[in-house]
């Protein structure tokens, strides 16, 4: 099993803009109960599905396996709860660790999230300067949440 540690932070300046290239990312949920989620996701010319389980702390087990192209797409449009997430992401690299930047569109425009997976809960990290408020623990933010409460309805 492998197991994903991530911590989750509000972005609170553009200065991570001029950082990293973006990339858009297409992901859909074929099932987003609280006890697991299956996504699918496009990002450049890869797909994959992940199945991940329950939040304890910031951690959770995590699988990811590479899948057609064509059937990717095929879910994104005809099985995935809807509406599908579509974001750019930027991969920064800051103080020993890669910070994925996440700048949501659609029903999501206007949310900016940061997120760094680390090797333990415990590892301590330095967090760049438009890195603000931890919401780690904050449901709101799981983009699985985000299809059936978007940004733009808070």
């Amino acid at each position: 099993m492998g197991v994903e540690i991530e911590r989750k932070f509000l972005v609170t300046s553009d200065a991570w803009m001029q950082q990293g290239e973006p990339v858009l990312l297409r992901q859909g949920y074929l099932s987003s109960h609280a006890q697991r989620v299956v996504r699918v996701r496009i990002e450049g010319e890869r797909a994959v599905m992940t199945i991940k389980g329950k939040n304890v702390g910031a951690s959770r087990g995590e699988w990811e396996y590479e899948i057609p192209m064509a059937d990717a797409q095929e879910f994104l449009e005809k099985l995935c709860e809807q509406p599908i997430i579509e974001k750019y992401r930027r991969r920064i690299p800051h103080a020993g660790f890669v910070w994925e930047v996440d700048e949501f569109l659609g029903v999501n425009a206007g949310l900016v999230v940061a997120e760094i997976e680390l090797p333990s809960e415990d590892q301590a990290f330095d967090k760049p300067d438009w890195a603000g408020e931890e919401v780690t623990h904050d449901m709101r933010y799981l983009n699985s949440n985000l299809i059936k409460h978007p940004y733009s309805a808070w």
